[in-house]
């Protein structure tokens, strides 16, 4: 496989939590450019691969890749990197817009002016003064891609990231991820909805009981 053109080389992984083995000599590459996603039941190792990917926690055996670069040994966490797994994290108290204004301050990538390109390209208003308290579990979701993208990642990992959404707002998330593989960026989603799979993945691959198979 030429390492220039993929984005993530996984190579006989497997991950124990005790004597639970719940990741299974997984093999995997994605090529630069494409969208890939999984589905699977939860509990099937969907959410740990992920994890493992990007440098969350440790695979038990084989490696990892991303850009080249192994995880865990030249790097801890992948560069160029956007995600979203489980629950987006914020401080409640403060405004959105400020959640992400401290995330920007801390990785000093993005000015505050980006910030609010990436709050508006979800369909939230910057100036919108709700705490994060009072946002509804669609408007947090939102919120969530928003800090994924901001910094312009080459590779997106995102694990159910259309729950809470509405119909429209599954619309407008699908349409800024096509957008987001036409410049060229690799996303790999898992969601529960075969629709978000078929419109929008170039590859499929299924995870049961921690062994992954591709579908299509």
């Amino acid at each position: 496989m030429d390492g220039q053109k993929l984005c993530v080389e996984i190579s006989h992984v497997t991950k124990r939590f005790g004597e639970d083995l719940v990741l299974k000599e997984v093999n995997l590459a994605l090529d630069c450019g494409k969208v890939y996603g999984i589905v699977g039941n939860n509990g099937s190792g969907k959410t740990v691969l992920m994890k493992c990917i990007c440098g969350f926690m440790p695979a038990t055996t084989g490696t990892i890749r991303v850009f080249g670069k192994q995880i865990g040994k030249e790097v801890d966490f992948p560069e160029r990197l956007g995600v979203i797994i489980e629950a987006p994290g914020f401080l409640t108290n403060l405004t959105g817009i400020r959640n992400i204004e401290i995330l920007a301050d801390m990785r000093r990538q993005i000015t505050k002016a980006d910030a609010r390109i990436a709050m508006r390209k979800v369909g939230l208003d910057p100036d919108m003064r709700k705490p994060v308290a009072k946002y509804s579990l669609g408007m947090r979701q939102r919120l969530g891609i928003a800090q994924a993208i901001m910094e312009d990642p080459q590779l997106l990992v995102l694990d159910e990231p259309f729950n809470g959404l509405d119909k429209n707002g599954v619309a407008e998330i699908r349409k800024i991820l096509l957008e987001l593989k036409t410049e060229g960026k690799t996303i790999l989603l898992a969601s529960h909805n075969e629709e978000d799979i078929r419109i929008l993945c170039d590859e499929v691959y299924e995870m049961d009981g921690g062994v992954m198979r591709r579908m299509r």
